[in-house]
C-alpha cells in the first residue's frame, strides 16, 4: 500500500491549475500579444528556475469525493533565480476573473510579499489585474458588502527592506495600481498596459466622462506626464530586460552593500571630448546624457524617469564595475531649471540610493528653481523642498561636480552642506545667488532706471560683475576644494568610488530610520 494515487492527484491537479482561465479565455489573452502569467515568469526568471508556491489553491466543486470542477487561483507566485540572484516573483491571471484581487484564493500575494521580506529577497510583481474590481460580485457571492481594508503596514515596511519592481503588464485598476506605485521601480508596457485608479466604466458612471483605457491610464499618461510608472516598455520582453537591468545594481536587501559587477573599462580612462562638452557660450547647453557616457562604466548607464521631470537626469551606473546612483541636470528640458516634477523625481531618486546604500555622483549644472506663474501653482518650491530633504536626510557617501552652475538655493541642494561631501568644480563652474545677467537687473534696477543711459549702465555693471566671475577667484577663497581638469573627473571619481565603498562597509546596515518613500 503506499500514497501512489495521492500523488497522482497532485498532478492531475496541477495540470487543471496550468489551465488557467480555459483555452478560449487563453487564446483571447495571447491574442492581444500577451503571454500567460507562467509564460510571463518563464521569459522573466533564469531558464527552469521557477518553483511555484500554491498552485493547488482554487475554487473547487465536488460530487461526494470526486472533484467536479476547478477554478485556479489567478494569482501565481513562487520562488526562482533571475540572472543567478534568487528573487521571489508572482504575477496576476488575467484569464482568472480579470485577474481580481478577490479570484486569488487564500491572499496569495500577501504571503509572497511576507515571503520576500522574511527572506530578504528581491519581489517582483507582474501586475494585470483589476485589484479589488470583482467586489460587486463578492457582494452577490457573500451575501453583504463589507467595510473595504488591506493590510498595507507589509507593504509600506518592505520598501525599506527589499527591492520591489512592478510591471503594469495589462489594465491595472485599485489596488493592483497601488502596488505598481509602491515600488522602487515600475514598467508599464506602451500599448498593452494601462494604470488607474478606477477603471473607464467606473469612470463615466462616476463623473459621467467617457474616455477609452489607453487615454485615461496608457504610457503616455504615466510615464511621461505624473510619474506614477518610471520608465515605459516597448513590449513584454522589453519589460523584462528593464526589470533585469535595475534589480543588477541593487543588493538583495538593505542589509547588504551592492555587488560590484565586471570591471570593462579602464578606471584611468581620460576622455578628450570631456575638454569641450561644455560651451564657452553661456546661452548654448550641452548633450548631459552624452557627458555622462564619458564618465561611467561604458555601457553601464541605466536611466530612470527619463520622460518625467525632464530637466533631471536620474540613472544607475557603474565606477570600475561598483554600482552607483547619479544625477545630472539637463539643459535642455526647461534650461535645467529644478521645477516640481523634476523635484519630485529627485526626492525619490535620492530616498532609492540611501536605502540601497548606493553611493550618490551628482553633475551638477543647476540654474535655480523654475519660476513664472506655471511653476508657481505648480507648488514647485514645496516640492523643491521635499527634494531638498531628501539630500540632506541621506546618508550615503556623496560627490558633487559642478560642471556649470550652481545658482540660487536650488543650487546649493547639490549637497548636504553641513557633511563633508566629496566636491570638485570644473573651470566652467559658475555660481552665486543669481546669474549675474538678471541679478543685476534685480540689484541695481533703481541705479539703471535713474542712469542717463540705463542700457550702457547695466552693461557697465554687468562686465564689472563678470571681471569677478572666474571660479579660480572662489577656489582661493577656499569656497570651492579644487578645480580639475575635466578629463581628470572619471579617475578622480573611481578614486573616490572605491573610498565609498570602503566607508560603506563600516555603515550600519538595515532599514533606515525612516522608509523608502514610493
Amino acid at each position: 500500500m503506499t500514497w501512489q494515487p495521492e500523488v497522482d492527484e497532485i498532478e492531475r491537479r496541477k495540470q487543471l491549475a496550468y489551465q488557467l482561465g480555459g483555452q478560449e479565455r487563453v487564446e483571447r489573452h495571447q491574442s492581444q500579444g500577451k503571454l500567460t502569467i507562467r509564460d510571463r515568469i518563464e521569459a522573466l526568471v533564469d531558464a527552469g528556475s521557477f518553483r511555484e508556491r500554491g498552485v493547488l489553491a482554487g475554487r473547487a466543486e465536488y460530487e461526494g469525493d470526486e472533484l467536479k470542477s476547478f477554478i485556479p487561483s489567478n494569482y501565481v507566485m513562487g520562488l526562482a533565480t533571475l540572472d543567478g540572484r534568487r528573487v521571489v516573483v508572482g504575477g496576476d491571471d488575467f484569464t482568472v476573473r480579470g485577474g481580481a484581487a478577490d479570484g486569488a484564493v487564500g491572499g496569495k500575494s500577501g504571503h509572497a510579499e511576507r515571503m520576500a521580506r522574511e527572506m530578504r529577497l528581491p519581489m517582483v510583481r507582474l501586475v494585470d489585474g483589476t485589484g479589488g474590481g470583482g467586489s460587486v460580485r463578492t457582494i452577490d457571492n457573500i451575501g453583504r458588502t463589507y467595510v473595504p481594508g488591506s493590510s498595507w503596514e507589509g507593504i509600506t515596511s518592505m520598501m525599506a527592506e527589499v527591492p520591489v519592481i512592478a510591471a503594469a503588464m495589462g489594465s491595472v485598476a485599485g489596488i493592483g495600481a497601488a502596488r505598481v506605485a509602491a515600488s522602487h521601480f515600475s514598467v508599464i508596457i506602451r500599448g498593452t498596459g494601462q494604470v488607474f485608479t478606477a477603471g473607464p466604466p467606473v469612470v463615466e458612471r462616476g463623473i459621467g466622462v467617457k474616455v477609452e483605457k489607453e487615454e485615461l491610464g496608457g504610457a503616455q499618461i504615466h510615464a511621461r506626464k505624473s510619474g506614477v510608472c518610471d520608465n515605459e516598455a516597448e513590449d513584454e520582453a522589453d519589460a523584462f530586460r528593464q526589470i533585469r537591468a535595475f534589480l543588477s545594481y541593487l543588493p538583495d536587501n538593505t542589509w547588504r552593500l551592492p555587488e560590484r559587477g565586471p570591471v570593462q573599462d579602464a578606471p584611468d580612462r581620460r576622455d578628450e571630448e570631456l575638454l569641450s562638452v561644455i560651451p564657452r557660450d553661456r546661452r548654448r547647453p550641452h548633450n548631459a546624457r552624452r557627458l555622462l557616457e564619458h564618465i561611467f562604466d561604458r555601457g553601464s548607464l541605466f536611466e530612470v524617469g527619463r520622460y518625467f521631470g525632464r530637466a533631471v537626469i536620474t540613472m544607475l551606473g557603474r565606477l570600475d564595475g561598483y554600482p552607483v546612483a547619479i544625477l545630472a541636470n539637463d539643459p535642455m528640458a526647461v534650461g535645467g531649471s529644478l521645477d516640481a516634477d523634476g523635484s519630485i523625481k529627485m526626492a525619490k531618486f535620492v530616498d532609492l540610493a540611501d536605502t540601497f546604500n548606493l553611493p550618490v555622483v551628482n553633475l551638477v549644472d543647476q540654474p535655480g528653481f523654475m519660476i513664472g506663474i506655471a511653476a508657481e501653482e505648480a507648488g514647485t518650491i514645496k516640492w523643491g523642498v521635499r527634494a531638498m530633504a531628501a539630500v540632506n536626510q541621506a546618508t550615503v557617501p556623496w560627490a558633487s561636480v559642478i560642471i556649470r552652475r550652481a545658482y540660487g538655493v536650488a543650487g546649493a541642494a547639490h549637497q548636504n552642506q553641513d557633511r563633508w561631501n566629496y566636491r570638485i568644480a570644473w573651470p566652467s563652474g559658475d555660481w552665486g545667488s543669481l546669474p549675474i545677467e538678471g541679478g543685476v537687473q534685480a540689484a541695481y534696477r533703481r541705479d539703471i532706471e535713474a542712469a542717463e543711459d540705463p542700457d550702457a549702465y547695466r552693461a557697465e555693471l554687468e562686465a564689472k560683475f563678470n571681471a569677478m566671475r572666474s571660479p579660480f577667484r572662489t577656489a582661493e577663497a577656499f569656497n570651492i576644494e579644487e578645480i580639475v581638469d575635466p578629463r581628470d573627473t572619471r579617475p578622480l571619481l573611481v578614486a573616490w568610488t572605491h573610498d565609498a565603498y570602503r566607508v560603506l562597509e563600516t555603515h550600519p546596515l538595515g532599514p533606515k530610520y525612516r522608509g523608502m518613500r514610493p
